[in-house]
Order: C-alpha cells, then sequence, then structure tokens
C-alpha cells in the first residue's frame, strides 16, 4: 500500500519536472525570437566550457593561466547576459529551470535520504486517498457547535458537559499551536457519542493543513496493519506508523485481543515514545476498564505518558440525526 502512495510521490516529481522542461522550452524559442543575442552568448558560454574542460583533460601548456583566462570570458558573458534580460524586461532566472523545490531539485531526495518536501506530498497522497480526505470536510473546527453539549451539571460530575468541552477544546488548540514543540500526547476517553472521535478529527484537519503527516486508524485496523508488519514484513507501513508525525487510535478496545495484540501494540507505543513522535488515542473504556483490559506495561504508558481527557453528557450523535 505505502509503495503504492510513494510512487505516487515519485510521479508527481516527473510530472514537475516535465512541466517545467516545457515551460524552459517555451521561454528559450521566445527570447530566441525577442533577443537572439542571449541565446548567442548562452552558446558561447557553453563551447568555452566545452573547450576548458578539454583543455583539463589534455593538459593544455599554461594550464592555470589558460582557466583563469577562460572564466574571466565567462563570468564576463553571463555579466552581459544578465544585462540584457533585465534591460528587456525579463527576470535574471528567465532561461534557468527553475524548480520547486531548489533542495532536492524536484527529485525528492537530497542524495539518498528524502527531502522534507517528500513527505510533505506523500502526506497530501495520503490524506487525498484515505477516509480523512472526505470525513474532515465535515469533522473540523467550523463545524465544531458548543451548543450540542449541555449546560447543566449532573452530580456525577464536577462541570457541565458543555464546560468540560471548551475546556478540552481550549487545551487542543494549544496542543495545535504548540505541536512542533510539545511531546505531549492525548488519550480522550468517555462514553460513546459525547466527541471524542469528531474532536480527534478536528486536530487531525488542523494539522494536515499545516503540512504534518498524520495517519488514522482505528484499533481493529491498527492491529491489521501491525499483523502485516511482523508477517509480511512491511518495512514502509512500519515506517509510517512509527515515523508519521501523529498517530491517532480511534476507539481503543473494539480491537480483538490476544497475546499478539497486546504485545504488538504495547511495542508500536513504546516505540513511538523513544523517538518522540506524538499519538492522539480514543477509547469508549473507562480507566477502570483500560486498566483491566490491558497489561500493567501498556496501562502504565498510557497514564504516565499521555494527558487524559474525559468526555461525558449525552451522545451527541443521538441529538444530530434528531436535528437532521
Amino acid at each position: 500500500m505505502t509503495k503504492n502512495y510513494q510512487q505516487e510521490v515519485l510521479k508527481i516529481y516527473s510530472m514537475l519536472r516535465d512541466k517545467e522542461e516545457k515551460a524552459l522550452q517555451l521561454r528559450r524559442a521566445e527570447i530566441e525570437e525577442k533577443v537572439p543575442e542571449i541565446i548567442g552568448i548562452e552558446n558561447q558560454i557553453a563551447k568555452l566550457s566545452l573547450d576548458m574542460s578539454l583543455n583539463i583533460i589534455k593538459r593544455k601548456d599554461n594550464l592555470e593561466k589558460y582557466i583563469n583566462n577562460t572564466k574571466e570570458k565567462i563570468t564576463d558573458l553571463r555579466v552581459r547576459k544578465s544585462e540584457l534580460l533585465v534591460s528587456y524586461g525579463y527576470p535574471l532566472n528567465y532561461l534557468e529551470f527553475n524548480y520547486k523545490c531548489t533542495k532536492c531539485k524536484d527529485t525528492g531526495f537530497i542524495g539518498t535520504k528524502k527531502c522534507k518536501c517528500f513527505k510533505y506530498n506523500l502526506n497530501k497522497i495520503l490524506y487525498n486517498n484515505s477516509e480523512l480526505g472526505c470525513v474532515l470536510k465535515k469533522d473540523n473546527f467550523s463545524n465544531f457547535n458548543f451548543n450540542f453539549f449541555s449546560p447543566q451539571k449532573s452530580p456525577q460530575e464536577p462541570k457541565s458537559p458543555r464546560k468540560n468541552m471548551e475546556e478540552i477544546v481550549s487545551k487542543c488548540w494549544s496542543f495545535i499551536d504548540n505541536f512542533q514543540f510539545t511531546e505531549e500526547n492525548l488519550l480522550f476517553y468517555g462514553s460513546s457519542g459525547t466527541g471524542k472521535s469528531f474532536l480527534s478529527n478536528c486536530i487531525a484537519k488542523e494539522l494536515l493543513d499545516k503540512g504534518y503527516m498524520v495517519v488514522y486508524r482505528t484499533a481493529v485496523d491498527l492491529i491489521t496493519d501491525l499483523k502485516q508488519i511482523r508477517f509480511n514484513s512491511d518495512i514502509d507501513l512500519e515506517d509510517l506508523l512509527i515515523n508519521c508525525d501523529l498517530l491517532i487510535i480511534d476507539d481503543l478496545g473494539t480491537e480483538p485481543l490476544s497475546e499478539f495484540s497486546k504485545s504488538e501494540f504495547f511495542n508500536l507505543l513504546n516505540r513511538k515514545l523513544l523517538k518522540r513522535k506524538k499519538m492522539i488515542i480514543s477509547t469508549n473504556f473507562r480507566i477502570e476498564e483500560l486498566l483491566k483490559t490491558y497489561s500493567e506495561r501498556v496501562s502504565s504508558r498510557l497514564f504516565g505518558n499521555f494527558t487524559l481527557h474525559k468526555f461525558f453528557g449525552d451522545d451527541v450523535r443521538v441529538k444530530l440525526n434528531f436535528k437532521g
């Protein structure tokens, strides 16, 4: 799956280079028609450069003096070319190959390492080809409405659902605004339909729009991915889950519970925490249920390395359905 996405990214770079190559040919044809002297100068520069390379190979007599003289001629020609371009109203780089990314020259790689823009392009493809692409058109802060949460406080809780949500949303905005610098992880827990998944998606939308790589998985899908990694050695999928900027795990507790799933979930948690890669986990479980269901190793990381936010109140989805 991820290999196919990476091939799509490489196609983007190929199309960028092809498009610029054609644009450059058109610009050269325009200059050749309007200011042919500039093309003549470029040809002289190319000839001098080729002659210099050949004479270096042949070890021409007085080579150092010859190289210095040739470089001076080339510099003078380049100055003349720039003067002509400017005098006719063209930018200095009009006859140069203009890259979208000057660091990798629209290849996606600097040497053998992926350029920062590679991650940005991969992120766009993953976003557009995932369920998030459609979901986030609806699940975003523009559609967030505190009026769906009751202002009435129940005897069981210290504050009203609306007040509670206002405080959680404020802390989520702080998480978004400080994302580059924080090492915080978020654990949303509470009854079904109280806004956990919706708020996770709101955060995802904001961070995706900022260019961060966000990966969303239900707990069930995550275990399927971990099986693919373990038994089929899918290193690209492993890299995606471990090194994405934010991994959202939705509905923890709905996955099939086995020794394998518990062990691999712990390993994933531990590796991401060690690499300081951030996570948001949502669950319908209460704290007591999490402690009972997962090992002490898992629960200690959930409660020790995550900021816990309890969601409570009426089922918002029921209200939305009645409203529709």
